[in-house]
Formats: structure tokens, C-alpha cells, sequence
């Protein structure tokens, strides 16, 4: 992880890791200027996280960066983001900050397709403890919300909660406290890098069934709208 002052834009999911890593990354003397951000194929919701366009674009107003979307299939995905990646070196940038911790199979996709784009991939909460994190990223005062589950692991009345003490105390035997697994994403709405709060209603959860090219599991989202 680099030390010095230089420009990097973070590959933004909305959720806490993707947060978490922009926050090691100021701490480390990064300009975090930019953050980018795939969008399913209606271009309605992030690619997995399910959040729509316009709190990804609220968390962005209150972090003050600006935030790129691009709109993929999962077939389209890699080359929608290394074109991205390359309209972010075009503005100058030269950092990629991502919100991975110790898959490696997403490592080397990461360092693959920022090389590609003339970056370097930087992953600054890569190898720390997964449960670490988690009481990190609580201990700094963040707080989000749980927008999806995968019924595989959580049951529906997972989602829509606080990720906070009491989910994780709920968690079954086998779940990642990370999440890192897939069993669930999230919703950062405020905590020490935003400006103020972003504001959001709850609406209601809907269940989504993957293609049997992705398993056939149910989903369960939490449908978010701006307040």
C-alpha cells in the first residue's frame, strides 16, 4: 500500500468493504477522487447490491467525489469495467482501490483488468482478519444497512436489518461475519467519511431468483428510495 499522495478512484459497491477500503485508503494519504459503480442491464440498480442509482449517487454528494456508473450484463462485465478503468486514467488517475480481503482468484482479476488500464489495483484491506474488520468498521462509527441475502445461508428476515452487534450475534454457524462469502451485502449511510447521513426509505423486500447459469438462488433485496 502506497504511502505517498496520489489520485485513486475506488471500485464502489455502496457497501461496507468498498467503504471501509476508501477510509484505509485516505488514512494511507490517498486523494480518493473518483469512484465507479456497475449497474445491472435496466441500468435500475447496482449490479449486485441492488441499491438504485440515485443513493449510490447521494453516498457520492457526501463523500464529495465523483462517482461514474456503467451499465453491464455479467457477460459484458469485465469489458464495461476496464473501460471505465481507462476513463479514469484518461482523467489522470492512477489508482484502483478495492474492498477485497482474501479471495485471490478476485485479486488477480482486479491486478488483471487494471493493468489492462494502465493502473495499479490497491487493496488495502487485503489478509486482515475478516471478524477484525467487521469490529473496525462498527468502531469507527459506521453504519449500514442489510440490503441483500442469499437464501442459501440467511433466511428473509435478514435483510432490511442494521448490520450492527445484534445481526452478527444472529448469524448461523457457517455464516461469514464479512459476509465475504456472498451470503449478504450492504447499504453504508453515514459513518466518519461522509459529510452527513445520506437519507433513504425502506420500501419492500422482494425476492429475485438467479438463472440456473448462476445456480437458481433466491434473493432477497431490500428495496431502498431516496427520502
Amino acid at each position: 500500500m502506497t504511502t505517498h499522495t496520489t489520485n485513486a478512484l475506488v471500485s464502489w459497491s455502496g457497501g461496507k468493504d468498498s467503504c471501509l477500503a476508501l477510509w484505509h485508503a485516505r488514512q494511507n494519504g490517498m486523494q480518493i477522487q473518483h469512484l465507479i459503480t456497475a449497474l445491472d442491464e435496466s441500468g435500475k440498480r447496482a449490479r449486485s447490491h441492488g441499491v438504485p442509482p440515485a443513493l449510490l449517487q447521494a453516498q457520492a454528494d457526501a463523500l464529495g467525489v465523483s462517482l461514474a456508473f456503467y451499465s453491464a450484463s455479467w457477460q459484458q462485465y469485465e469489458e464495461k469495467f476496464i473501460a471505465a478503468l481507462r476513463d479514469a486514467h484518461g482523467a489522470g488517475i492512477r489508482h484502483a482501490v478495492f474492498g477485497d480481503i482474501d479471495l485471490q482468484a478476485h485479486r488477480d482479476w482486479e491486478e488483471k483488468v487494471c493493468a489492462e488500464a494502465g493502473l495499479q489495483a490497491c487493496l488495502p484491506l487485503w489478509n486482515q482478519p475478516r471478524r477484525q474488520l467487521v469490529d473496525e468498521f462498527l468502531a469507527l462509527g459506521f453504519k449500514a444497512l442489510v440490503v441483500c441475502v442469499n437464501g442459501n445461508h440467511l433466511s428473509q428476515d435478514f435483510c432490511g436489518r442494521e448490520f450492527d452487534a445484534a445481526f452478527l450475534a444472529d448469524l448461523p454457524p457457517g455464516v461469514d461475519a464479512c459476509g465475504e462469502n456472498g451470503e449478504f451485502h450492504t447499504f453504508v449511510y453515514d459513518g466518519p467519511v461522509f459529510a452527513h447521513a445520506v437519507p433513504f426509505r425502506r420500501d419492500r423486500i422482494s425476492p429475485y431468483q438467479s438463472p440456473p447459469e448462476l445456480g437458481s438462488t433466491i434473493y432477497y433485496f431490500q428495496e431502498l428510495l431516496v427520502a
